[in-house]
């Protein structure tokens, strides 16, 4: 097993390509182990070199209601009442305490991930 650390993008190709004749090896083997190895590699590779950002939290709302199947309707309760609702979908109103805290709770998202701020449409 030849595994080092990624530190160029040739590297990174190599050792993906690598990785993908390995992909299917079985739990246990030599073969696994080095697949293994190479997906810590490789992760750590793209959490440094590709990072993908966070949602703000209204795409994250937006997410999170199309996983649940819910609609604009089902977020009155939380949010306030069915124009509330469209304004702060829309980004013409900024989400209050109240709101990220009920949100947090019927969707069961981070408040880390509401709190952050984020721009309104004018």
């Amino acid at each position: 097993m030849k595994a080092g650390l990624i530190k160029t993008e040739a590297d990174y190709n190599s050792t993906l390509k690598r990785f993908e004749v390995l992909f299917d090896a079985a739990i246990g083997s030599p073969e696994g182990d080095e697949a293994e190895i190479l997906a810590l590699l490789l992760e750590d590779y793209e959490a440094k070199n590709f990072p993908i950002a966070a949602p703000d939290p209204i795409e994250a709302i937006k997410i999170r209601m199309e996983e649940m199947q819910l609609k604009q309707i089902d977020l009155v309760e939380a949010i306030g009442g069915k124009s509330r609702v469209s304004e702060i979908l829309n980004r013409k109103r900024k989400l209050t305490v109240e709101m990220i805290r009920n949100l947090t709770a019927s969707l069961n998202l981070s408040a880390e991930v509401l709190i952050a701020d984020y721009p309104l449409e004018k």
